[in-house]
């Protein structure tokens, strides 16, 4: 039986790259009195109005954990302010939305005192690392980050099919292993998954396969990068990337194993098949750049936040000379 092969690291990476970073919402950025060169920066997501600093604030209160040094957040803030400058020199404007707290959401959240406390740690941090950016070759570095990995972050050559990013490799996480939420089991029927992943499922040759649906037997990984994550996964006539099926699931990582219920097992050995699959997902998030777990272990070890970059984004540059305005303002104009 010919497998009916969908692969996509090279042609699909520009797909690929939008969907690692963004939610399908728009920021809008704009300068504050217009002509002036100090004026500055606000952002308006939806309803939500904020000046730059207090965006990025809000983003770091959303991503980091509770309790995260000083460094961690200097580090992240460097990661986001590179991100977002990269997609405004592309052209990309107005740039796709990554939400963010409010100083009243975060009081909300914490208590008046300890919302305001994060909220000045963050405004700090962004602050103190204000026209730090990343750059590769002379221009803005991609800066991807996620939660957790699965012990090792991802090569982008390996996730995405790309060699542009080599400074995007696999690094040693051990200390995610303990992370919150490091492990996922989740159970599907196959019913379901095959109705989640119809848009690229290829339909069955057998007339007969087509009207039984699929079994736990259909399922079979292929092959795994240097990392751990799913390259490729047999669902009965389609191969496809381990990162659709997480997108299409919404599956935490792209880490993953798949087995039979335990449930299921006697079922199985009966009839030769199991209707429901199990899947145990390993770290969160796509696994390329930035663990923020490791990164926060980091800055407790007493890393600065430059060695933290230099440790996920090395062969990059820490310039600390950007004018964010002047970024945007050039794409304003």
């Amino acid at each position: 039986m010919g497998f009916y092969a969908l692969r996509q690291k090279c042609r699909a990476f520009a797909s690929f790259f939008v969907i690692l970073l963004f939610l399908p919402y728009v920021v809008s950025v704009f300068a504050g009195g217009a002509g002036d060169e100090d004026s500055p920066l606000f952002v308006r997501v939806g309803e939500k109005e904020a000046d730059w600093t207090d965006f990025l604030a809000g983003i770091l209160a959303l991503e980091l954990p509770e309790g995260s040094g000083d460094e961690a957040a200097k580090a992240m803030a460097v990661v986001l302010r590179t991100q977002f400058c990269r997609q405004a020199a592309a052209g990309e404007y107005p740039l796709p939305e990554t939400d963010f707290m409010t100083l009243q959401d975060m009081r909300e959240k914490w208590g008046v005192s300890d919302g305001t406390a994060y909220y000045e740690k963050y405004a700090e941090a962004v602050e103190e690392t204000a026209g730090s950016v990343l750059m590769y070759n002379d221009a803005y570095a991609w800066t991807p980050y996620h939660q957790s990995s699965a012990g090792m972050t991802r090569s982008a050559q390996e996730a995405a099919g790309s060699s542009d990013f080599p400074y995007l490799g696999v690094r040693e996480c051990p200390l995610d292993k303990e992370a919150e939420g490091e492990i996922s089991v989740l159970t599907f029927s196959c019913a379901e998954v095959q109705r989640l992943c119809r848009d690229f499922l290829a339909a069955e040759e057998s007339g007969e396969a087509a009207e039984r649906g699929y079994s736990a037997a259909d399922f079979e990984i292929l092959s795994k990068d240097s990392a751990g994550y799913v390259q490729e996964l047999r669902i009965g006539n389609t191969i496809c990337t381990g990162d659709q099926f997480r997108d299409a699931l919404g599956l935490p990582s792209s880490s993953f194993v798949i087995t039979e219920p335990p449930e299921e097992e006697e079922q199985a050995e009966a009839s030769g098949s199991s209707r429901d699959i199990r899947i145990t997902t390993t770290g969160k998030g796509h696994g390329l750049g930035m663990s923020i777990w490791t990164a926060v272990k980091m800055a407790e070890e007493g890393q600065t936040y430059d060695g933290i970059l230099s440790f996920f984004f090395e062969g990059t540059e820490l310039r600390k000379d950007v004018r964010e305005a002047d970024v945007f303002r050039d794409q304003n104009s």
